[in-house]
């Protein structure tokens, strides 16, 4: 019989593997096509790919010990290169229960679906083509002359509305979009598109086109996904939120579950603000009714504009028919990022030369780039030539020559200037804060 010195020695010697097992690091890898773009996780920049970092090994496999790290809340990557859509990535599953050799639940935990992640970027450029159009602009088309009866407007709006109205699903998800672009652009709700890849796109005449995810929103409950086909899409002018006026008559078109496809409901702005506990962004309350697998899809007014993506309905107790769209104004604002209006009031602004004209970088170098280097304030969009290029902190290399750069920033007017960049030259730039230094 084995002695009691012997039976702790095992029990340490277990408890030591045991340790040594679920301490154990593995690695998690991130590489992108093109290299070198901007890695956060859970809004923290982490690096730039390809990117590596150790985790405990029990944030990659299931664990039934005490011993070790648990991974205990989701993590999300977003990858964002200059000139290219940024993307976010699920990097987990769960959650999942911890039960323990005992048999006892301690808990929920999340695991890495992979060791390796590989993501391809896409060119802004060759992506968000075409235009946008917004009520008021140049490119709103009038309506059709008015037909007798309210009821006849509707049906005249929906039947011009309906052919720019998708459906989208994918392995587990079904909802509503609607196009933006003659090009193909969609606009629907994050929660619909995040963590897809590419979603089934079907039109109202049963055409289906496969539908890639190129961006989604990391604050507001919108994403925006392109498909590609021969000729152009029809699609639907936006309206913004100071456009809409509560009372007015609005309908909702989408596809909801048990229901018939690209259907339609009817009701009235019932109001229009800031309701957080919905989420941040301007929201849009109507008493049409809006059910699962609307999300995502229009809501119009009587013109036919686009006043609100409809994103879900109040499911609480003595409630009734309260249904929110996230405004039409927000989704303006995320596609102003890649569709920037041509600003005004642009001021032109040559970077700083050193001694005999030279820049402050030696003028020897044959390279015909200067950088630009964006310091604060942190989180501003910038924009170089009408094209979204990342947040700030930021530095760019851009060609000699002039740039218009615009940079964005909550309670701030747009900061605008027209650069001329210099070959070598390497210059700081803080926006809403005086000249560069």
């Amino acid at each position: 019989m084995p002695s009691s010195r012997t039976i702790r020695w095992a029990v340490a010697a277990l408890c030591a593997a045991f340790s040594w097992a679920a301490a154990r690091a593995d690695t998690l890898k991130i590489t992108s096509t093109p290299a070198g773009a901007t890695v956060e996780i859970d809004g923290r920049v982490v690096g730039k790919t390809p990117f590596e970092k150790d985790y405990p090994g029990g944030y990659f496999h299931r664990t039934r010990t005490a011993i070790g790290g648990r991974l205990e809340h989701a993590l999300t990557a977003r990858v964002s290169l200059q000139g290219y859509a940024t993307k976010e990535i699920p990097l987990t599953d769960g959650p999942m229960e911890w039960i323990s050799l005992s048999g006892r639940r301690q808990g929920q935990y999340w695991l890495f679906k992979a060791k390796e992640f590989e993501v391809r970027l896409d060119a802004i450029a060759e992506t968000f083509t075409g235009e946008i159009a917004e009520a008021g602009g140049s490119r709103t088309a009038a309506p059709p002359e008015k037909p007798e009866t309210e009821s006849e407007v509707v049906a005249d709006v929906f039947e011009r509305a309906r052919p720019a109205v998708v459906a989208l699903r994918s392995a587990e998800k079904a909802g509503t979009g609607f196009l933006v672009t003659a090009t193909g652009v969609i606009a629907t709700n994050a929660h619909l598109a995040r963590g897809e890849e590419t979603l089934l796109v079907t039109f109202a005449n049963e055409q289906q086109l496969e539908g890639k995810v190129e961006y989604v929103d990391p604050e507001l409950d919108i994403a925006l996904v392109k498909i590609r086909g021969s000729g152009s899409f029809p699609y639907l002018t936006l309206a913004p939120s100071q456009q809409v006026r509560q009372g007015e008559a609005v309908f909702a078109v989408g596809n909801p579950g048990g229901g018939m496809p690209f259907s339609g409901t009817r009701g009235i702005v019932s109001g229009i603000g800031e309701f957080p506990s919905a989420g941040p962004g301007t929201w849009i309350q109507t008493d049409a009714a809006i059910n699962p697998g609307n999300s995502g899809g229009p809501l119009l007014n009587l013109r036919g504009d686009v006043v609100g993506i409809n994103t879900q309905r109040l499911l609480k107790k003595d409630v009734r028919g309260i249904a929110l769209a996230l405004s039409a104004g927000d989704l303006l604002k995320v596609l102003r990022r890649f569709y920037p209006a041509n600003g005004a009031g642009i001021q032109k602004m040559d970077l700083p030369l050193g001694p005999a004209g030279t820049t402050e970088a030696a003028q020897s170098s044959e390279e015909r780039f200067g950088t630009l280097t964006f310091s604060d304030p942190v989180g501003a969009e910038i924009y170089i030539d009408h094209k979204f290029v990342g947040n700030i902190p930021s530095t760019i290399p851009l060609p000699e020559g002039a740039h218009l750069v615009v940079v964005r920033a909550s309670g701030h007017a747009d900061w605008i200037k027209l650069i001329n960049v210099l070959r070598g030259s390497k210059v700081t730039l803080t926006p809403f804060a005086g000249d560069p230094r």
